[in-house]
């Protein structure tokens, strides 16, 4: 007599169980950075809840090591998730973005979850010693990379969908709290500008029934803090500082030698003199410094785990907390982080004189709202200083300009704006003073509705223009190699105004129009709060920049008289000693 045992077909009840065992089983979840670090963290989380899990990242082994190790967990658990990997895709590229999304369509369905976790250190350097390029880069995958990916995603989702964004707790805490990060201008930046992205998204995407929101983790334990941004800010703080022995520029080269991987090993590998051996160490001394420093403003002094973070995404992925949570930027880093006050309404103190003052006015923009108070702001000043220079992204808008000593420039290109500044110091000996009007915004635009080239335009016209017009107005006022000596910065004077982008104007402004004008002044406000610190505390300089936010919050339009007069009080340096540099020109 035989006995044949056979294993049981699970019943349609039985699969049923199954899958409400796994919270996320039939879940389609891209995970954005995903072949390492928190991503990966985030990615395994959701394969132990049955989801399929989507992988993207610029490097192939990272990815495929994940692949296998999340497959595991699948076939241990006895769920039927699928995993797919894409690598080299950069989350900044248009194409790769695109292109994957389309795939992801075909072979797993509509995506149910979207987590942007990608991101870069981005240069760890104060802003006037930083490359362009690496500040663009880093602005590129962290913000541009965050909108085209959601919008991407938004177009293969359904209702109930959910876009998640993982940003960082070095930026603003809030509209009217600053959190500067020093050596992390673009990083800060791009961060202010992704919370208000997400907040911006949730608004839009009501309709649709697809929710938006963000976490910003404190310190997590990762190689990417300990082993690139904490050495590389305390050799920063080396090279600004001073090292016995050894120049600025030779700091630098030797920093940047020291971070390479083939030579880790200096005993071995290379034959350093005393002194360069003493650098190395200091540096380290200064990056464990920083990591405690840290850690006491924390209530436990613990940094969070790759693990919890990804627990907390998981969470906030549910349907009930995401629904709870939706449109809000979640604090998670339990940092007590105390801040200088930066942001006011007014600048009361009377004008002094400014006769010997040279100016040079920047419009960075075509419209005719915008030409009108230049114009009236060029007359402000034109009578009362010595010299106004006037520049214009458009040869067209010189006859605006004609009564003035005006020209057009690429504001966007380096060797332009180095170019300009090297003459006007030439011509007229010194600058005194920057005021950049960044132009007219139209809130009504969904930024559903943009296409790539109308948000890298965006991007370009309120980040890479007033960063790169502040990195070399800076260096503009101060004495000639300030650049590769920095202890020359504190005989500095001057100051840059970036003014704009104004609030949206109209006696009934909605949610989503007031959250779209949000993005890139909230892009701004970090980067003039880390700015300012480096100016301020590390370089000891008396320069500083002002961003002057037109408008309110009744909808009013913004009063060019009083943006003009602020400027003559800023230029007049009557506001020294002032730590407000934050102002709502309109809101007094």
């Amino acid at each position: 007599m035989y006995i044949i045992c056979l294993q049981p077909i699970p019943s349609e009840e039985g699969k049923l169980q199954l899958k409400k065992a796994f919270n996320f089983a039939d879940k389609v979840v891209v995970v954005t950075g995903s072949g390492t670090g928190i991503g990966q963290a985030i990615a395994k989380k959701f394969a132990e809840n049955g989801a399929s899990i989507v992988l993207l990242g610029r490097r192939k082994e990272p990815l495929e090591k994940t692949q296998t190790e999340l497959k595991d967990i699948i076939t241990n658990l006895g769920a039927e998730g699928k995993i797919r990997i894409f690598p080299g895709v950069d989350v900044s590229d248009e194409e790769a973005i695109t292109d994957m999304f389309k795939t992801v369509s075909k072979e797993l369905g509509q995506v149910d979850i979207l987590i942007n976790n990608a991101g870069v250190s981005g240069p760890v350097k104060i802003f006037t010693n930083s490359n362009f390029a690496e500040f663009k880069e880093c602005i590129s995958i962290h913000l541009t990379g965050t909108f085209w990916t959601t919008l991407k995603a938004i177009e293969n989702m359904k209702k109930g969908s959910k876009i998640i964004t993982i940003s960082t707790f070095f930026t603003e805490e809030n509209k009217f709290e600053q959190r500067p990060y020093r050596f992390r201008t673009p990083y800060t930046s791009a961060q202010g500008a992704k919370n208000r992205l997400t907040e911006a998204f949730a608004w839009e995407l009501v309709p649709d029934g697809i929710m938006s929101l963000a976490t910003n983790p404190g310190p997590v334990h990762s190689d990417r803090i300990y082993k690139t941004v904490y050495p590389k800010a305390a050799a920063e703080f080396l090279r600004v500082g001073g090292f016995p022995g050894l120049t600025s520029m030779e700091i630098e080269l030797v920093s940047n030698e020291l971070f390479d991987e083939k030579i880790k090993n200096t005993d071995n590998k290379l034959e350093l003199a005393s002194t360069l051996r003493n650098l190395l160490s200091k540096t380290q001394e200064i990056a464990e410094k920083i990591q405690l420093n840290t850690k006491k403003m924390i209530v436990d002094k613990e940094f969070l785990s790759q693990d919890e973070v990804a627990e907390m995404v998981l969470n906030l992925a549910s349907e009930k907390m995401s629904k709870l949570l939706n449109g809000k930027i979640v604090p998670n880093d339990r940092i007590f982080y105390p801040t200088k006050p930066i942001i006011g309404t007014l600048i009361q103190q009377k004008e002094t004189n400014i006769s010997d003052k040279v100016i040079v006015l920047i419009i960075n923009s075509s419209s005719e709202k915008d030409h009108k108070r230049a114009t009236m702001i060029a007359n402000s000043l034109v009578k009362k200083i010595k010299q106004l220079v006037v520049l214009t992204k458009d040869s067209k808008d010189l006859t605006h300009y004609k009564d003035f000593h005006s020209h057009a420039i690429d504001l966007s290109n380096e060797d332009s704006m180095k170019g300009i500044f090297k003459v006007v110091r030439e011509k007229f000996s010194k600058v005194d003073g920057v005021v950049l009007l960044t132009g007219e915004h139209n809130y009504g635009l969904e930024l559903k509705s943009l296409d790539r080239k109308q948000w890298d335009q965006l991007v370009e016209n309120y980040l890479f223009v007033p960063a790169l017009i502040t990195r070399e107005s800076v260096i503009g006022m101060s004495p000639p190699g300030a650049v590769n000596e920095p202890s020359l910065f504190k005989t500095s004077k001057g100051s840059v105004t970036v003014i704009g982008p104004d609030a949206p104007v109209g006696d009934k402004i909605s949610g989503v129009v007031r959250a779209r004008s949000e993005i890139f002044r909230g892009a701004l406000r970090p980067f003039n709060a880390t700015v300012n610190q480096e100016l301020r505390d590390v370089l000891k300089s008396q320069i500083r920049q002002y961003l002057l936010l037109g408008g309110n919050i009744d909808g009013l339009q913004p009063d060019d008289e009083k943006i003009a007069k602020a400027i003559l009080n800023i230029i007049s340096e009557s506001n020294n000693g002032n730590n407000q540099t934050i102002l709502y020109i309109d809101e007094s």
